[in-house]
């Protein structure tokens, strides 16, 4: 069996535990089993570059990229046991009331904290994927009354554990955090000098996460930084030329065994079933990804014929319509703002979309209404 790392004996809150300490990537005593990637790999790149290209489907990136960061950024809060709704977000950047608006806050800075990220990988001059980089990312995903006490942008300075009700029934202890800072050090060193003999990026980008998530430096917010950082290297190495992919719903949906995988590799060195399993994740949800920007367009294409056939069609509704995949839920008064218009014509706009059938209006009153690109929103929630 393969030796992952040590165990050092620590104290905390009175207990003493055995802290895993996670040996340097990649693989090693044996090297990591190419059997385990290199079929697996194929099809996951495959399925990657045919969702890259049914991007073209629509008239903007960013309609896709709008609802694919919202899934990702909702699906992965939802693992930490967030629970919010597609919908919830929607109202809540409409500036519509939510009842769970502590939740919808928590979605809310992951998209915040990924934005940050992907503008400093843009930039000329911005940051690379570093320990610093994730740092700033863990500042505003906690930013906020729920990460208040979890040193939000800080690198821990206490001993955490996972599962379990203290440290001595814990499922797992992460390294002590004097240990933490060298262990990222040299987490950096891999993502930055691919190693020899070389890996496949996807699968690099397996094994960082798994190494991250072992070493744990936050006290909270570690599984989303932790698959922040595998949509950033995707990106960044080229993998998807945007993040169109949505990883956690595959992930929610098996996280039993996603938490499994990654404790197997500890407990039993098994390096090559998670590798594995999150290739064969990657394809999934890359195809389902692919099916979602099909979906997408076709909705979206059929609605617009609708609009364009209609006998009092303008170019103030034409304009609306095409604002509806990046503000799917909207009050007229918001549609007057983006489009520059009276509240007249904005009315009217919005008056013939409701009369086609294309959005509806929620609340049934006379004023203070608001309205949704329901099917879209539907859509989305699949």
């Amino acid at each position: 069996m393969r030796n992952t790392g040590s165990y050092v004996t620590t104290t905390t809150l009175s207990e003493t535990v055995r802290a895993f300490v996670p040996r340097p990537l990649p693989p090693m005593r044996p090297a990591l089993a190419s059997d385990c990637y290199v079929d697996r790999c194929r099809v996951a790149e495959l399925a990657l570059a045919r969702l890259s290209g049914v991007g073209g489907l629509v008239p903007s990136v960013e309609w896709l990229l709008y609802s694919a960061l919202r899934k990702e950024a909702l699906l992965t809060s939802q693992i930490e046991g967030t629970q919010a709704s597609l919908a919830d977000l929607f109202d809540d950047e409409a500036g519509l009331a939510v009842s769970n608006g502590a939740d919808v806050e928590e979605v809310s800075n992951y998209l915040r904290a990924f934005r940050l990220v992907r503008d400093q990988l843009h930039a000329p001059k911005g940051l690379p994927i570093s320990v610093r980089l994730l740092r700033e990312a863990h500042r505003l995903l906690l930013d906020g009354a729920r990460g208040a006490g979890k040193q939000p942008g800080e690198l821990r300075r206490s001993q955490n554990w996972i599962g379990g009700t203290r440290p001595g029934n814990a499922v797992f202890v992460p390294p002590p955090p004097e240990q933490v800072p060298a262990l990222l050090a040299e987490l950096e060193r891999f993502i930055h000098q691919p190693p020899e003999p070389p890996l496949p990026a996807l699968v690099r980008v397996a094994l960082v996460h798994a190494q991250f998530e072992t070493i744990h430096p936050f006290l909270d917010g570690n599984g989303r930084i932790g698959r922040l950082l595998m949509a950033a290297l995707m990106e960044d190495w080229g993998l998807l030329p945007e993040p169109l992919m949505y990883l956690s719903g595959y992930l929610k949906q098996h996280q039993a065994e996603y938490y499994r995988r990654l404790s197997a590799i500890r407990t039993d060195g098994d390096w090559e079933g998670w590798v594995a399993f999150f290739l064969e994740g990657v394809a999934e949800a890359a195809q389902e990804a692919e099916r979602g920007v099909v979906a997408i367009a076709s909705l979206v294409a059929a609605d617009r014929r609708r609009l364009l056939n209609a006998p009092k069609g303008s170019s103030t509704s034409y304009r609306l319509f095409e604002m509806l995949p990046m503000m799917p839920r909207f009050t007229v008064e918001q549609v007057r703002q983006k489009l520059s218009t009276s509240f007249p014509t904005a009315n009217a706009a919005v008056k013939l979309l409701e009369d086609l059938g294309i959005v509806t209006e929620q609340t049934g009153q006379k004023k203070n209404r608001n309205y949704s690109y329901q099917a879209y929103v539907d859509l989305l929630a699949r």
